[in-house]
């Protein structure tokens, strides 16, 4: 049984260590063959998870080969999916079976990752489940107990992946709600970074708890918008994976939302992070596609135009706080 982890993020490779560990034959495809050659020599990923060893078993490579494995784990950030599809389409296996582990949604087209793939291999025979949940790469990587969720529509596949890739140490749980899965993976990106924001400006402890408990009700309106089920946001991939990214200092969005707090440009934080905060762009797509549902969606709103219309994160959050009231 292979697998095949296409992304050389953080995330990608602990999803590779974590299967290779699952006693899987599993490559790690990189398109940077120095890249791939450092790790294969170090068996560290020191870019992405300095100080972190890999499992022995792991190999990194280049060839497009390996992207025929049986199974195809797609650590692709989502802004680039659709083009990573369309080249490497004839790599894949004839009927593939995609395990998407990137979150977020499409700027231009607020297409979801499974969208994405749907339209990207139209004609193909694919299989498609969507991973997600609370699970920071580097504490799967130490090991640590982590719970997350696989959505798909067909029950046969998703409870077959769920069996693969839980262990001792990694538990998974399965969902048909393949849109509340992936529409929470991504929204909570944004909340983080409102959190990141509050916490930046020294605002405490009931800010924070305020920005999640209605960051997951904005959540909630615009995911159920787009026809998902209530009960998913108050899962791992809505609830957890929101509580995780709003509280943890390894979050990316919270980062920008903290160092955005503290007066830093968007453009410096972005450039000294070195990694994909999937919330900038997310917060772009879902600005938009909650104006095209006619959802309201304030904290979205404050934290578009934070980062892209210059206003002062004090004075967004008093824009917040000063709206018309009404009932929770």
């Amino acid at each position: 049984m292979r697998f095949c982890v296409a992304g050389g993020g953080s995330w990608g490779t602990a999803l590779a260590h974590l299967l290779a560990g699952l006693g899987y034959d599993v490559r790690l495809w990189l398109r940077d063959g120095e890249a791939a050659e450092r790790i294969n020599q170090t068996h560290e990923n020191a870019r992405y998870l300095p100080g972190l060893p890999l499992h022995p078993a792991l190999r990194a490579e280049t060839d497009p080969g390996v992207l025929s494995a049986d199974y195809l784990v797609l650590a692709i950030p989502t802004q680039q999916l659709r083009g990573w599809l369309e080249a490497h389409r004839r790599h894949l296996n004839a009927s593939p079976v995609l395990i998407n582990a990137a979150k977020g949604l499409e700027v231009g087209t607020l297409a979801t990752p499974s969208r994405i793939v749907a339209e990207s291999l139209a004609g193909t025979p694919f299989r498609f489940a969507a991973l997600s949940g609370p699970s920071f790469a580097a504490e799967v990587m130490r090991g640590l107990p982590t719970a997350v969720v696989l959505a798909g529509r067909e029950a046969d596949l998703v409870c077959r992946l769920r069996d693969l890739l839980s262990g001792p140490r990694f538990r998974c749980y399965s969902s048909a709600d393949v849109t509340g899965v992936e529409m929470g993976g991504a929204l909570k990106n944004i909340m983080a970074i409102a959190a990141g924001v509050s916490d930046g400006l020294h605002f405490g402890h009931n800010t924070r708890a305020a920005l999640i408990t209605r960051g997951l009700a904005e959540m909630s309106r615009i995911g159920m918008a787009c026809g998902a089920q209530e009960r998913t946001f108050m899962g791992l991939s809505g609830l957890g994976d929101l509580t995780l990214t709003c509280t943890g200092d390894l979050s990316r969005n919270r980062q920008v939302g903290l160092r955005l707090g503290q007066g830093e440009a968007l453009e410096d934080i972005t450039a000294r992070l070195g990694m994909v905060a999937e919330g900038v762009k997310t917060t772009l797509a879902v600005h938009d596609l909650a104006a095209r549902l006619g959802v309201e969606a304030p904290i979205t709103d404050a934290v578009h135009s934070i980062l892209f219309s210059g206003e002062k994160p004090a004075d967004a959050v008093t824009r917040l706080m000063t709206r018309t009231l009404r009932e929770e």
